[in-house]
């Protein structure tokens, strides 16, 4: 209850502006007897950052469309992938 209020949905919406992807999240309902008292509010949330379904507290099922065509649509307007510096850096898998 205390970080739900203040970052759960502003941290949904930067990873699926962050990673240009429809983004799901399921929280557990609200139960104020319980040791942990969750915030609830389970969200789907576009690639823009649009919240596109949002529950409440109480247990629920969220559903939304998605449309991969506006995912194209925003990965060209946001091209984040075009503009990786390669020459900078590289990413290698570490073998184990």
């Amino acid at each position: 209850m205390t970080t739900g209020p203040a970052h759960w949905e502003l941290l949904q919406r930067g990873r699926a502006v962050d990673n240009q992807v429809y983004v799901a999240t399921a929280s557990p309902a609200r139960d104020d007897q319980a040791s942990y008292v969750a915030w609830g509010h389970s969200t789907i949330v576009s690639p823009w950052g649009e919240v596109l379904a949002k529950a409440g507290t109480e247990e629920t099922v969220v559903c939304s469309d998605i449309d991969l065509k506006k995912l194209t649509e925003i990965r060209q307007q946001i091209p984040i992938f075009s503009q990786k510096r390669s020459d900078l850096y590289a990413v290698e898998a570490k073998k184990p």
